[in-house]
């Protein structure tokens, strides 16, 4: 699931796969209807772009269908020409994100609180969102606002233990979370 035709020129130059558009913001409820069918037999990436109509489409999809697969590409690695989206992305950033998708349940797995995220830094102070930014962009959860990103890291079953060693090294990585498997 892409938003639009460039996404689908440039995806399919290496892979293979059946893809469906958005036509941008717009999502009919055809497409809709079609997705909820073929989600029975197939698995189904949503790759929008890094921005705000791409977060839209995802919430839009996700009240609709279930068990999606959630891949985020980086902001920073998706800006060409003055534009931001999976077009403008690289091969190796699109195939790290499908590698890394984070499947959307509505069954909350984790058991952080908004109470947590605060305690930690990571909602309610000066630099929340840059902390927030450094864990979502390891795990690749894409840009989110506070409750975006807890209800993310309890799709991912993160705890408080993993936030913490998290934002206590320097540079954070999936090693450094044995159990989670994104």
């Amino acid at each position: 699931m892409v938003e639009g035709k460039s996404d689908v020129s440039f995806l399919s130059s290496f892979i293979e796969a059946e893809f469906v558009t958005t036509n941008g913001s717009e999502i009919s409820k055809d497409t809709i209807e079609y997705l909820k069918k073929i989600s029975n037999e197939k698995t189904i990436y949503v790759l929008t772009d890094p921005d705000y109509p791409g977060e839209r489409i995802r919430k839009v999809l996700d009240e609709h269908i279930a068990g999606l697969k959630h891949c985020f590409i980086n902001k920073e690695k998706a800006i060409k020409h003055g534009k931001v989206g999976v077009a403008e992305s690289t091969k190796d950033e699109v195939l790290s994100a499908l590698s890394n998708s984070v499947e959307a349940t509505n069954k909350k797995t984790g058991t952080l609180t908004m109470m947590d995220l605060y305690n930690l830094g990571l909602c309610g102070q000066a630099d929340s969102l840059e902390k927030r930014n450094k864990i979502s962009k390891e795990l690749r959860l894409g840009h989110c606002n506070a409750k975006t990103f807890l209800k993310r890291l309890n799709y991912c079953d993160i705890n408080i233990d993993d936030l913490k060693k998290m934002l206590w090294t320097k540079k954070p990585t999936l090693k450094t979370l044995k159990h989670i498997s994104i």
